[in-house]
């Protein structure tokens, strides 16, 4: 090889595309157009998340109010079934307290008693 052959170029051919004349007005009306709508999507995007933050804050804070209700609703449970005030509410009842319990035997051969 001869350094004649590695510098010498490699012809390329040129290629002529011919694009399509674009009417400026045209153009700059597509763009406007794209422009406010896209800042009205945006508007809109904006507004739909505002409101759905507000409406989770909401959930949130009646969440909080239900769960102390129902703390208090738990103590308030604990208190009424406490085992003093079951004697007390069977005494108003006027419930007598068994002295002595009475089985009944049932046979194994037996199914029916007469």
């Amino acid at each position: 090889m001869t350094s004649c052959s590695l510098v010498r170029q490699i012809p390329y051919k040129k290629l002529n595309i011919k694009l399509p004349k674009i009417n400026l007005r045209i153009l700059w009306l597509i763009n406007i157009t794209l422009i406010v709508l896209f800042i009205g999507l945006y508007i809109y995007q904006v507004n739909a998340e505002a409101s759905e933050r507000y409406s989770i804050e909401q959930y949130q804070r009646k969440i909080s109010e239900l769960s102390k209700e129902n703390k208090a609703l738990e103590i308030n449970s604990a208190q009424i079934g406490s085992l003093d005030n079951i004697t007390k509410l069977l005494k108003g009842l006027s419930f007598e307290k068994a002295d002595k319990i009475h089985y009944i035997q049932v046979l194994d051969t037996q199914v029916v008693a007469k």
